[in-house]
């Protein structure tokens, strides 16, 4: 049976609690995480093979560790790659929230506390900083000694960029953009890196190249796991992440200018690789396997950086963060944040009573959305379902969205499909959008169209709530109230032990 504490602590003790974020850069996190004894340390694992075989165990399953690899043969000694932050009792701990919330529960705490108003605080900029420990320029430059892993046999190469964030300035508007982008090492002083269509960093980039000038980038390969999860987040346009972070954590983002772009980067920061993507200079990148749970795209041709310097703190930790087959790390992290962003969007969109959206880990937090609704008007299902599939945090590569009533848990994958099934008519209950925002990473979309550039799918919207006009009459549901459930729970669980 679902657990329906969700259903009965309420939204008032979720908004009276206060978030408390402990850490403000990757070391202060692992200390917090070892506090609460989910750090694993593990020494001689080799890049070429092991990290990625190691990681593939590991990051499927909620309750694994986080798991810290030291001692990597052939690469910058002292330097070390950290994969998995985003599990166990360390997901409520990264946000600043109690243990005891559930999945639902911290999400809707995230969207109170942090993205209901979207606080924002200008960063502040210093003069010097830990990642100023050791400089790399010139010939120097060798972006291969660090240790990266083949993440998956069939990459088309070290992937150093996967729990990473790109820092880029907007050449005509001035604003800056943190974004995660998937990053692959060419060789020793150049990178590539793939951004889809549509993406922030993506439209930037364009108009670099519109304008035909130099794009100067700073890619940050290990940060706080906030930060990481600003980066790999829908913030609004214009809106840059720095702010955002500074008023999740309530004080200004410690910055300093990179050397020779001048794009600001953490001061905490683990490394920071600095260059510039020169007008019409490409590499072929890829492929690599993508959050889809494919290999969604093959070699293409794509944008090169040139690596001017690299920074880094002594003892470096490379945050990794490397997609599998969903559901898996970046699933969870993904619907936790997604499902707060997606309901924010929702109820900011005018559409009423929406009591709780979960973007599911089985569709890596994008494929699969259930929006829950206390139904007020006829169509105000269909309206929550178009909305959801096409504002802005949903609208990305979606593929299915379910409207459901009150009564069911959306985190809950097999009361969500109960209510399709009991609850929805195949004729009358679905509805289709063509031509939407998908991705070139999208298995689904035919070659012929890939070719063409066309990079659109399809979304159904299925309405599975009882039908508004005669809801009232809709035969009643043989289970006790959440209420009692939970008290049934409290004392007879001990049956299930």
């Amino acid at each position: 049976m679902a657990d329906d504490s969700h259903k009965t602590a309420g939204t008032l003790d979720i908004a009276s609690l206060t978030p408390d974020l402990r850490y403000t850069d990757l070391r202060e996190w692992i200390d917090e995480a070892k506090a609460l004894g989910e750090i694993r340390q593990v020494q001689g694992l080799s890049w070429q093979e092991d990290i990625g075989m190691a990681s593939e165990v590991i990051l499927h399953e909620e309750s694994a560790p986080c798991v810290i690899f030291e001692d990597i043969p052939g690469t910058l000694p002292g330097s070390r790659v950290l994969v998995n932050f985003f599990g166990g009792q360390r997901q409520k701990m990264t946000l600043g929230f109690p243990t005891h919330l559930n999945k639902l529960e911290l999400s809707e705490a995230f969207r109170l506390h942090y993205m209901a108003d979207l606080k924002r605080i200008e960063p502040k900029y210093v003069n010097d900083g830990p990642i100023f420990e050791n400089v790399i320029k010139g010939d120097d430059v060798d972006i291969t000694r660090f240790p990266t892993p083949m993440w998956h046999p069939e990459d088309g190469g070290r992937y150093i960029g996967t729990g990473s964030f790109n820092v880029t300035r907007d050449p005509e508007e001035g604003w800056i953009n943190c974004g995660t982008y998937r990053v692959m090492i060419h060789d020793k002083k150049t990178v590539g890196f793939y951004i889809s269509p549509g993406k922030h960093g993506r439209i930037m980039r364009d108009k670099y190249e519109k304008r035909g000038e130099p794009m100067p980038v700073a890619i940050v390969v290990g940060c706080d796991p906030m930060s990481f999860l600003m980066g790999s987040s829908e913030v609004p346009y214009g809106v840059c992440e720095y702010e955002v972070i500074g008023g999740l954590r309530g004080k200004p983002v410690d910055l300093v200018r990179a050397p020779i772009t001048g794009l600001p980067v953490p001061a905490n920061a683990e490394i920071v690789i600095e260059g510039y993507v020169q007008p019409g200079n490409v590499k072929p990148e890829g492929p690599f396997g993508e959050w889809f749970g494919y290999y969604g795209s093959d070699v293409r041709d794509e944008p090169v950086m040139d690596i001017k310097a690299i920074y880094h703190r002594n003892n470096p930790i490379l945050l990794g963060c490397a997609p599998q087959r969903p559901p898996d790390e970046i699933a969870r992290y993904r619907a936790l944040t997604r499902s707060a962003i997606v309901r924010e969007n929702i109820t900011k969109a005018g559409v009423p009573d929406v009591t709780a959206v979960w973007a599911h880990e089985i569709g890596t937090a994008r494929l699969l959305l259930a929006v829950a609704i206390k139904q007020r008007y006829g169509g105000h299902s269909k309206q929550a379902g178009h909305v959801a599939a096409m504002c802005h945090s949903g609208a990305y590569a979606g593929r299915y969205v379910i409207v459901v009533d009150e009564d069911i848990d959306v985190s809950n994958l097999e009361e969500v499909i109960w209510a399709i099934l009991t609850r929805s008519d195949p004729a009358t209950s679905i509805d289709i959008i063509t031509n939407a925002w998908s991705t070139p990473l999208d298995p689904r979309i035919e070659p012929e169209r890939k070719a063409k550039g066309d990079f659109t799918n399809s979304r159904a919207i299925i309405d599975a709530c009882k039908p508004f006009y005669w809801k009232d009459q809709y035969p009643k549901v043989n289970q006790p109230s959440p209420e009692i459930r939970k008290l049934a729970r409290q004392k007879f669980g001990y049956l299930l032990k």
